[in-house]
């Protein structure tokens, strides 16, 4: 029942939070300069009766709380509007491009998972130069934004070598994943570094507890000891960064999309922002900040599942 509370608590929370950033999202379009009817003009000289049709089939002489209104009720109904580059409505904009976007950042985490886990602990247990070849090659990493990342694979795998496709997307599973290395690789490259530093020095610090001094002393074995006791002491401490993980997944797509022309919501949003279609950049926004929601939310309700030490609700009032 307390996690039943805790789950309903943080839900109540999070729909709080969301209806927030939906107002702060949906009001940003009247802080860009200029009025939105001149940008939904593109900036050219129109009638008096031209300004009053889009004023009208934009309700943009309604007063701002009723236009807010009337927006977040049409999204709790799944309509996010109609796109005023593409003329057709946000949602199948959405349906269309969200795929490849989704299916790139589950590439992505399957490699910062994998590498930045397996070289964290490579490095606290071997130790040596193993540790500072891993902590030289993490820095490197850390220290390389994503779109350069994605400029040197491009340049070096796909223009060079031609060993994978320059851009797009593909036709099919199969295709998508071979058009999609690349880009997830310059997508996970900073965060694999990041994950394997934040593994190792977790590990480090339960090595030298002294629960694992006993364990060693009493014959436990050492893959035993980093597995049962050290591993999984420290993935409390690697867990709660799944969230920063995340979020900067969901950022550096617009970046890595872009370099690599993926038809994606991430650059949906660059060119969108470009042309100031604001429902198509409300959208992707108000998205973006769900999924990063829903994500902490996952975190927070798994960690005590993961660590014993941790009870519900802890992060919120140590935090």
């Amino acid at each position: 029942m307390s996690f039943l509370r805790f789950a309903a608590r943080r839900l109540a929370e999070m729909a709080a939070t969301l209806a927030a950033a939906s107002f702060v999202i949906f009001g940003a379009m009247y802080l860009a300069p200029g009025s939105p009817a001149s940008f939904l003009l593109a900036g050219r000289s129109a009638s008096p009766e031209a300004l009053a049709t889009v004023n009208a089939q934009y309700h943009l002489d309604d007063p701002f709380l009723l236009q807010y209104l009337r927006w977040a009720g049409q999204i709790l109904h799944g309509d996010f509007g109609r796109s005023i580059t593409y003329r057709t409505d946000v949602s199948r904009l959405l349906a269309d491009r969200l795929p490849a976007t989704l299916l790139l950042v589950v590439m992505a985490l399957v490699l910062v998972v994998a590498l930045g886990l397996l070289l964290g602990w490579i490095g606290a247990v071997r130790g040596g130069r193993t540790d500072s070849t891993i902590l030289v090659t993490t820095t490197v990493a850390v220290g390389t934004p994503s779109f350069v990342a994605a400029v040197l694979l491009q340049g070096l795998f796909a223009v060079n070598l031609g060993w994978f496709p320059t851009g797009g997307t593909g036709d099919g599973l199969g295709s998508m994943l071979w058009h999609l290395t690349l880009p997830a690789l310059a997508l996970a490259l900073y965060l694999i570094g990041m994950l394997a530093r934040v593994t190792r020095a977790a590990m480090v610090d339960v090595l030298g507890q002294e629960h694992v001094t006993v364990a060693r002393s009493r014959g436990v074995t050492d893959h035993h000891v980093i597995r049962r006791h050290v591993f999984r002491n420290a993935l409390g401490t690697v867990l709660t960064t799944g969230g920063l993980i995340v979020s900067t997944l969901l950022v550096c797509t617009v970046l890595v999309e872009t370099a690599f022309s993926v038809g994606g919501i991430g650059q949906l949003l660059e060119l969108s922002t470009t042309t100031k279609d604001f429902p198509t950049v409300q959208a992707i926004s108000l998205i973006m900040v769900g999924l990063f929601m829903a994500v902490n939310l996952v975190v927070d309700l798994l960690h005590p599942l993961v660590d014993p030490r941790v009870t519900l609700g802890a992060r919120e009032a140590t935090g």
